[in-house]
């Protein structure tokens, strides 16, 4: 008998951007031109492999010190935080949460980012962590800059980090982006305005008091719904 908790709910594929969207050239190039082929049923009661602490290092949640050689990274702290939920609300908990992000002046340590921009030989721009038993994840980094990216004349990426999740099984993989209030170029960004507009917010975070470390970082709040109607949103 198939237990309630591997009856995954149907995706809402109205909440999401299209595998092809124009503004965003690089989809253009990457998203599938043939039909999808259907897997097979019984795959999606296949549970991902599981992460366990002893996988982690005691850094790998702190990216202004896991990375550091000669001392902090440069640019504004941030304590990144949420919730990984399910379809049902329910916390997903002991799940894998990484994080990548470019650094304060809006440059990746990766080969392909050649930005006019400085490195920070103090700050790697990855991280990861588990959820606790509430679903609770916590990240402490530096605010990432913005960059351009020659999507199209004069065109920038706004202040954003990279999210990966597993949840309990292979049909709730998300990978997405964490926008940040306010931000001016989120208007003209074609990645975030591929995403249905009744469905954006889902990618912002929020401002925190309560987050807020005094004298040290200001806090965001960010939830992560995995599958279902209310589910964050994937990257176009």
């Amino acid at each position: 008998m198939t237990t309630p908790s591997l009856i995954l709910t149907p995706r809402d594929w109205d909440s999401h951007p299209p595998y092809c969207h124009p503004g965003y050239k690089s989809s253009v190039l990457r998203s599938p031109s043939r039909p999808l082929i259907p897997l097979k049923e019984n795959l999606k009661d296949r549970r991902v492999p599981v992460y366990g602490a002893d996988d982690l290092g005691k850094l790998d949640h702190d990216l202004t010190r896991n990375a550091a050689k000669n001392g902090e990274p440069l640019g504004e702290r941030i304590i990144v935080t949420g919730r990984v939920l399910d379809e049902s609300g329910r916390p997903v908990r002991n799940t894998l949460v990484e994080i990548w992000q470019a650094n304060a002046a809006g440059r990746y340590v990766h080969k392909a980012d050649q930005h006019a921009a400085p490195l920070d030989p103090n700050f790697l721009g990855a991280g990861r962590c588990l959820t606790d038993n509430e679903g609770r994840y916590r990240f402490l980094t530096i605010k990432p800059g913005a960059y351009p990216w020659g999507n199209h004349s004069n065109a920038w990426r706004p202040n954003h980090i990279h999210f990966s999740l597993f949840g309990d099984y292979f049909g709730s993989r998300l990978v997405t982006q964490m926008y940040f209030p306010g931000d001016p170029l989120l208007d003209l960004d074609p990645i975030f305005q591929g995403t249905p507009e009744h469905a954006r917010n889902r990618m912002i975070s929020r401002f925190s008091i309560d987050t807020t470390e005094e004298g040290y970082a200001l806090g965001y709040e960010f939830d992560i719904v995995l599958r279902g109607a209310n589910q964050t949103p994937t990257e176009a």
